[in-house]
């Protein structure tokens, strides 16, 4: 998206400082400062000012600040990240194309990617790039959306009560999509009750002529639907885009008949997991709400890709099976992870190395007493990493994970599940045990 250093100090009531420049792009990250782009330096852990210079030298054409300027174009405000917000709501009525609007506990990115690619079937999406769904990271996606997409696909995350409500107030979606609730962020939300109502806020959101696409399965998503006079699209198994005889290859990937009011279909999906049928339901409901062809639903599922760390299943050291699930975990999304490795066709050891779920508050100790159940209960052998919320199974440290494993001797017919939330880093440890 393109503009210039006089709009945006007018945007966000800065004071212009050196010479006019038009601007495409916008970065908060000094490593991908390109040629002509807006640098925005945020003050978190690290002070963004202090990589001005950095942006500068990499081509940046201005840069906000909250400090005295330095050379070159800059537009001084008084906090760049609420500067950021501003500008990602005057950018939202430069696009006129579909915006989709996806939140949820869990299977936002992965329906994300799904929904990416059912649209470009249609033409040239424009989709959130990773997990970027926060303050920071939807903005950015506004910011950085080509004129010539045909679509916008945009992530929306939560840690607190009103934060969807701020984002939607930034993104305005014509389409609403609530992949589930569960108890993630307890620690934070306090209930049940509190996360539906915060991922709720999407539908206030939406036009009248938009579309919610909502999961008909979970009772907390459906009594939220009161709170939008768009139209109502359902997905799941018990809802109007539904799938039946679900069967999984050896690579755990799912294929099904798709059920729809506009016929069925028979999908293959690329992605491991029982728990990604549901997901791809909600992708294509996004595609048949926006008039999207049976046919050309069915072709993007087919092409799907999914973001990194999310239910990868690789090939490790001496040919045992690896399924990386690292990038975040709450009770619903390891519960899942468990289930997929039940599922693999291996007549070895199965071994789940699990690590902390953050952000439970007082159920922290309960849910994972739980989940090593679940895992007992499917003949899941239970090594926990830095924690010892998961009871009797052992404990290992990070650094000593892969000893562990190789004193473990094991073989083609062996297969080990990593996952943990992303404060654990358990994401190093599979990139040393992959071939």
């Amino acid at each position: 998206m393109q503009f210039t250093a006089t709009q945006i100090a007018h945007v966000t009531s800065g004071e212009l400082n050196g010479e006019e420049k038009v601007i495409q792009g916008t970065t908060q990250d000094s490593r991908k400062v390109t040629p002509g782009c807006l640098f925005v330096p945020l003050v978190s852990e690290r002070d963004g000012h202090n990589y001005i210079d950095e942006a500068i030298s990499l081509g940046a054409a201005a840069y906000l600040t909250q400090q005295e300027p330095k050379e070159g174009t800059s537009i001084r405000v008084e906090n760049t990240a609420t500067a950021l917000a501003q500008l990602g709501k005057s950018a939202r009525f430069s696009i006129h194309v579909p915006v989709v609007g996806i939140t949820g506990s869990v299977g936002k990115t992965s329906v994300k990617d799904m929904t990416n690619a059912v649209l470009s079937q249609q033409g040239e999406v424009h989709a959130s790039l990773n997990s970027y769904n926060n303050e920071i990271g939807v903005p950015l996606t506004l910011l950085n959306a080509p004129e010539e997409s045909s679509f916008l696909v945009v992530e929306m995350g939560a840690r607190k009560e009103g934060d969807i409500e701020e984002l939607s107030e930034m993104v305005y979606p014509d389409i609403g999509v609530i992949t589930t609730v569960v108890e993630s962020h307890t620690e934070v939300f306090g209930s049940l009750d509190s996360i539906s109502n915060t991922k709720g806020e999407i539908l206030e959101r939406l036009p009248s002529e938009g579309c919610a696409v909502l999961n008909a399965d979970v009772d907390e998503v459906i009594r939220q639907s009161s709170r939008t006079r768009a139209r109502k699209l359902t997905f799941g198994q018990l809802g109007e885009v539904r799938a039946s005889s679900v069967k999984f290859d050896k690579n755990l990937n799912p294929s099904f008949v798709m059920e729809t009011p506009w016929g069925r279909s028979e999908i293959k999906l690329n992605v491991a997991g029982e728990h990604m049928v549901s997901n791809a339901l909600a992708a294509a409901a996004v595609g048949l709400a926006t008039g999207l062809p049976l046919e050309a639903v069915t072709e993007g599922l087919s092409r799907v890709e999914l973001s990194p760390l999310r239910m990868e299943i690789v090939t490790g050291s001496n040919g045992t099976t690896v399924i990386n699930d690292t990038y975040n975990a709450n009770p619903t999304s390891m519960k899942a992870a468990i289930d997929s490795l039940s599922l693999l066709p291996c007549n070895g050891r199965k071994i789940a190395f699990l690590g902390l779920m953050a952000e439970l508050g007082e159920k922290t100790s309960m849910a994972h007493i739980a989940v090593k159940r679940h895992a007992e209960e499917l003949g899941i052998e239970v090594i926990a990493v830095e924690t010892e919320l998961y009871g009797d199974p052992r404990v290992v440290n990070l650094d000593s994970v892969l000893n562990e494993i190789e004193g473990m001797r094991l073989g083609k017919n062996d297969a080990l599940l990593f996952k943990a939330s992303r404060v654990v880093g358990l994401e190093k440890v599979v990139k040393e045990i992959i071939i």
